[in-house]
């Protein structure tokens, strides 16, 4: 099924302008929270809550792996992970498995600073975002995200169609 195409204009342009401030709003409130709480930046945690969630599903964790699990440019996450080594968050060394390509792990004080913010960090997004919202409308936003997720995955890399035209 096609979606429907619309102008960007009157109420796409609205809807657009409408995301970009709930955006900006929503990550600004939970972000400073998250610092508040934790000294941890959203990137940081980011970063944290991923690496623990794919050592549990992977052997290893790969820097291209993790880059697309989170839709992060390559050199940007390597710039945070570096951070992040320095902080003593993370560590990385070669993957056991095969030896090709560098593991991220999370350190010990990497794995305690997501434990001990997770709780507070959820508590922020409930109060800034998902509290204010009813089952219907946080329905209806996951619905969005599917359906703009999969018309991305239909079109492949940059915008490209799998017939060839831009998309």
């Amino acid at each position: 099924m096609t979606p429907p195409h619309h102008p960007a204009g009157g109420g796409a342009r609205d809807a657009w302008a409408a995301y970009r401030r709930l955006q900006l709003l929503v990550d600004v409130e939970i972000s400073r929270d998250l610092e508040k709480d934790s000294g941890l930046s959203m990137p940081d945690y980011d970063v944290l809550a991923a690496v623990a969630e794919m050592s549990c599903e992977e052997t290893c964790v790969r820097v291209s792996g993790l880059a697309n699990r989170m839709h992060w440019d390559h050199s940007r996450l390597s710039r945070q992970l570096r951070r992040m080594q320095q902080r003593g968050l993370i560590a990385r060394q070669s993957c056991e498995l095969d030896g090709r390509g560098d593991d991220v792990l999370l350190t010990e004080t990497g794995r305690q600073t997501l434990e001990r913010a997770t709780p507070a960090h959820l508590a922020s997004i409930d109060r800034h975002f998902s509290g204010a919202l009813s089952e219907r409308q946080l329905d209806a936003l996951i619905g969005i995200q599917q359906t703009i997720a999969a018309s991305r995955a239909d079109s492949g890399p940059a915008g490209v169609s799998r017939g060839g035209s831009r998309a």
